[in-house]
């Protein structure tokens, strides 16, 4: 009889096997993303377009590399205001979503109050915030916190009050008590929810911080992108833009890590493997 042998991946197959996994998921688009700019960079000869109008890709690279120390740290103001004002935005929103869900007097309040709120621009609160507090950190991370906060309290209440009464009611009878029925049924039963209201706030982080940079401050890379546009640079500014871009999609990736630690059972996160 022959025993079949198994072989234990070594440290280097370990650590990389993430990666490899990613890149088998994501090869699609990594394939749209390089023929992207490589017609892009072919458009430009073919149609004769001005480098002022719209520089090549690989102009962005080199320009924008020339510059790096500055992008750098311009990124990291803008990814600190976008971070800090997502993260006060959960801290807040989470626990008041599930208020609002538990009280009927809430509900009959404040819910239409942020709902309200929610159809009104949060920019339009950027140059008063900054006429107010000045051009330093907190302003933008108070209009962070304003686009990020209503759509996590919003989806919290959703979440949070949408356990079917018959469900609880079965839980109860099994002698459950409410924390336990809360912390074993409602809560995992809300995080899903929860999670698509965390996610839109991740994508909308950025673009708070970006606006109110430009509206009001002397660093960030909203500040860039105006300074070097009106100096007629658009290769930097394309090259600040994809910073941004970089700066979202890893907010929204570390959101979307957390959510399949944490509910790896649902069926959004069965079917991504």
């Amino acid at each position: 009889m022959t025993m079949a042998s198994s072989e234990k991946p070594g440290p280097v197959g370990g650590l990389l096997a993430p990666l490899f996994r990613l890149v088998r998921r994501s090869w699609l688009f990594l394939l749209f993303f390089v023929g992207f700019f490589v017609a892009w960079e072919l458009a430009i000869d073919v149609f004769d377009i001005k480098a002022y109008i719209l520089p090549r890709p690989s102009e962005i690279v080199t320009r924008g590399w020339a510059d790096i120390d500055k992008l750098l740290y311009y990124t990291w103001i803008t990814g600190v205001e976008s971070v800090l004002g997502y993260v006060v935005a959960v801290a807040v929103a989470l626990p008041l979503g599930l208020a609002i869900a538990f009280s009927p007097f809430l509900r009959q309040t404040i819910y239409p109050f942020f709902v309200s709120l929610e159809m009104t621009p949060k920019i339009a609160f950027a140059p008063l915030f900054i006429s107010w507090l000045g051009f330093g950190l907190l302003p933008k991370v108070i209009i962070v916190f304003l686009v990020c906060f209503f759509p996590i309290v919003l989806n919290a209440i959703l979440a949070f009050g949408s356990l079917s009464e018959e469900l609880e009611r079965f839980v109860r009878a099994t002698g459950a008590s409410p924390l336990r029925t809360f912390l074993k049924v409602r809560l995992p039963a809300a995080m899903p929810q929860c999670f698509v209201g965390f996610k839109y706030a991740a994508i909308n982080a950025t673009v708070g911080a970006t606006i109110a940079e430009f509206i009001g401050s002397d660093q960030g890379l909203g500040f860039y992108i105006q300074i070097v546009t009106g100096n007629m640079r658009p290769d930097l500014a394309f090259a600040g833009i994809f910073l941004l871009t970089l700066l979202g999609l890893a907010l929204f990736g570390v959101v979307t890590l957390v959510e399949r630690l944490l509910i790896p059972w649902h069926i959004s996160q069965r079917r991504a493997h």
